[in-house]
């Protein structure tokens, strides 16, 4: 193969990249009418979950992870004028609700604690024991009660052919066949919260050229989510700030999206395919974030080739030290719950193309 700076690189991979997107869409229309029939019989059965309407454009609230594994996150409805909490204080209850004589550990990094007293008005359904402890709203006891809608609602909604539970999870999972492929979903139940933006994400720094300043504030206007993922702690989401800020990369006419295509490709065939590999399309999407800001001009997105392979040597450093700081939170690890063995993998598999860029491995 000749070296990529000939085209033939980018030529081949923007090929396949279409293909993949035609692929995608139609298995992303099949989801989302699942996704949005699950959800309606869920709203119908309980007040505090909101129903994920159909949408003939880009959907929010369905995030192709993968081809093979989406994340949807659901609303909750009836928690309104969110604001941080006012003090710390420490928790001593179980699950279950009994009396721990120790505390439980407080939230690192991406988790934080959320009580029902941090939002000016709340349903009263919220201050229920089925998700209520002490004040606080516990994800897992959430978690608890959307499992069981959503099992309900597959049989309520005659799914049960096409739709499977996932049972050996924390989280809720469901198997979706579609016409081409099964594909997996986590469905996790969302605070979502236009309204502030988390003390926790100390972002932009100081002296940064990129995003502008004023660009920055417009995406902190968007807010952020928490999502029940975990037993004790809500996780911290910005995935409505970081969309505005992937839409809005090449205004100056750059290849920046280009190359996160391209790289998400290149990782789904050869890097690290499968159905629930180890480097997502967050991962990527926030190698590009980190990548941005250190090359902000656009002299440095005018070539593809060169940009397509910054981005790859970014990412084979990253997944060799296994460190990725997440772009907003960025005391955060997302590569922290990562299997040390898949990393290793992985950067093997980025170093072999570094030393000989093509579309397979040799």
């Amino acid at each position: 193969m000749k070296s990529p700076t000939a085209g033939d690189l980018e030529d081949c991979l923007l090929n396949k990249v279409g293909v993949r997107r035609q692929q995608l869409s139609q298995i992303v229309e099949e989801v989302q009418s699942v996704v949005h029939h699950l959800t309606t019989e869920i709203s119908h059965q309980d007040v505090r979950f909101q129903a994920i309407p159909y949408s003939d454009t880009y959907n929010g609230n369905i995030k192709v992870l993968a081809p093979s594994q989406f994340l949807v996150t659901v609303p909750v409805k009836g928690l309104a004028g969110y604001r941080e909490a006012r003090e710390q204080r420490w928790r001593y209850y179980t699950l279950q609700g009994t009396r721990l004589s120790c505390p439980v550990q407080d939230p690192e990094g991406l988790q934080q604690w959320l009580e029902v007293e941090q939002f000016m008005k709340s349903l009263w359904q919220w201050h229920e024991a089925d998700v209520n402890i002490e004040g606080d709203i516990v994800p897992a006891k959430v978690l608890q009660v959307f499992r069981k809608l959503v099992e309900n609602a597959i049989g309520t909604c005659h799914l049960s052919g096409k739709v499977s539970m996932l049972t050996h999870h924390s989280a809720v999972w469901v198997a979706v066949e579609t016409a081409t492929r099964q594909v997996e979903l986590e469905l996790v139940p969302t605070v979502e919260i236009p309204t502030a933006w988390s003390e926790k994400a100390r972002w932009p720094p100081c002296l940064k050229r990129w995003p502008s300043r004023q660009r920055a504030e417009c995406i902190k206007s968007f807010g952020f989510a928490l999502l029940a993922c975990s037993h004790y702690h809500w996780q911290l989401s910005f995935l409505q700030a970081e969309q505005v800020l992937l839409e809005q990369l090449d205004e100056d006419g750059g290849c920046r999206r280009k190359c996160l295509r391209a790289l998400r490709q290149m990782k789904e065939d050869v890097w690290c395919p499968g159905k629930r590999p180890v480097i997502t399309s967050h991962h990527l999407q926030t190698v590009l974030f980190w990548t941005c800001e250190k090359y902000p001009h656009l002299r440095d997105w005018r070539v593809f080739s060169k940009a397509f392979l910054r981005l790859v040597r970014k990412l084979h450093k990253c997944v060799s030290q296994h460190f990725l700081k997440h772009y907003f939170v960025r005391k955060s690890n997302l590569f922290r719950y990562a299997g040390a063995g898949d990393l290793d993998a992985v950067a093997q598999r980025l170093a072999l193309f570094l030393k000989s860029p093509q579309l397979s491995q040799p």
